[in-house]
């Protein structure tokens, strides 16, 4: 026989008034969170999996006494499961991941439900503090244009974005916090093997535009950049439209170039010939890979393809070497993201908010809103000297 549970703690609800107001979609959205199967939970908490299908359909609600066993199962506090605060509830089909198809289900879902607390969070930071409205002409919640669409082609919806955001036709610097200026949130996930899979995502179809980057996949920062660029196309042109069509990958990846490289402005200063050199600085000048540029040249028609093929060849060889060697993401604190974090002190230094106060009303522990600004655990590291 399994030990009594502990009663609850003053001033939390208890055991039977969770069950009594349960919510399913937050016991689904937990379960997605810990990346766990319906049988996988079940084994854990004593019962079915079908009787956890029937929990997250609404169909029966979880005995008083298998709710502390579902919080601790999960990792969340009982009031979690309570019905009444601000959810985020995402489709799943409206995200668009930048590596669909090395992702899992249970990854989408994963990534997906985390895209959902990224919001939750958002929007209870904006309770308190006025974040940058929100100015990317199509998306539904937008202010500062409402009625202006770009247009559909990725080039031409590129060059009108810079126009309508004011950043001129040269380089455009620190492209994550100019997504920032202009009320996009751009997040990292928690560093573990999914988010690492997932690389990326982006969806326009919550109250404000998620960008989730994964930034130590492969710790490059132009790599990074024109990831950040990418998602950003995806928010500009596929915001009404189903993912998983590699017609919009190409798609974002054309806006992403024009958006990082203009045409008009890096045509006059690309090498008439095969100088990889020369890319190098220009990589250095336009904060985009020497990969990218090469592409440039072939597509302007100023290599053939059979001169790329050997261009890319040699250019392997010359991976780890100065000018041509990744460059961690760390170096460049414009291109890593502050909106949150930003707003969490503010309301902090204007309103008093506490971390206590704000886990207290996410329903969440205090370890996971931390996580989520970016903060590091305040507790001391004990280490042991072997």
């Amino acid at each position: 026989m399994s030990a009594p549970e502990p009663p609850a703690r003053p001033g939390t609800p208890g055991p039977q008034a969770v069950s009594d107001a349960f919510d399913p979609a937050r016991l689904t959205q937990a379960r997605h969170l810990a990346g766990l199967a319906k049988k996988d939970l079940a084994a854990r908490i004593g019962v079915t999996p079908t009787a956890v299908g029937q929990y997250e359909t609404g169909a029966t609600r979880p005995r008083p006494e298998l709710i502390p066993r579902l919080a601790r199962a999960l990792a969340v506090p009982p009031a979690f499961f309570l019905a009444g605060r601000p959810h985020g509830k995402l489709d799943g089909s409206m995200a668009h991941f930048r590596s669909l198809r090395s992702t899992r289900a249970y990854q989408r879902a994963k990534a997906v439900a985390f895209a959902e607390q990224v919001w939750e969070l958002a929007h209870a930071l904006e309770r308190r503090v006025r974040l940058p409205r929100v100015d990317l002409p199509g998306f539904s919640g937008g202010e500062a244009h409402p009625g202006v669409d770009l247009p559909r082609e990725p080039a031409q919806a590129a060059r009108a974005l810079r126009r309508l955001w004011g950043v001129g036709a040269g380089p455009l610097a620190h492209i994550v916090r100019h997504m920032e200026a202009h009320g996009i949130i751009v997040v990292f996930p928690p560093a573990d093997e999914d988010a690492a899979t997932v690389d990326a995502f982006s969806t326009s179809q919550l109250p404000r535009p998620v960008v989730v980057l994964t930034a130590n996949r492969f710790d490059d920062i132009h790599r990074y950049r024109f990831t950040a660029a990418h998602e950003l196309g995806h928010l500009v042109l596929h915001g009404d439209i189903a993912s998983g069509d590699s017609q919009q990958e190409r798609e974002a990846d054309a806006f992403a170039a024009e958006l990082l490289t203009p045409r008009d402005s890096i045509l006059p200063e690309l090498p008439g010939r095969l100088d990889l050199r020369r890319l190098a600085r220009l990589r250095d000048v336009w904060g985009v890979s020497v990969d990218s540029l090469l592409y440039r040249c072939r597509e302007v028609g100023l290599i053939s393809d059979s001169a790329a093929g050997r261009a890319y060849q040699r250019l392997g060889e010359l991976r780890g070497q100065p000018g041509f060697a990744p460059e961690p993401i760390s170096g460049y604190p414009g291109e890593q993201p502050v909106l949150l974090r930003e707003a969490f002190d503010l309301a902090v230094a204007e309103t008093g908010l506490t971390m206590a106060a704000l886990a207290a009303q996410l329903a969440w522990p205090a370890a996971r809103v931390r996580e989520l600004l970016g903060m590091p655990d305040p507790r001391p590291a004990l280490r042991i000297v072997p």
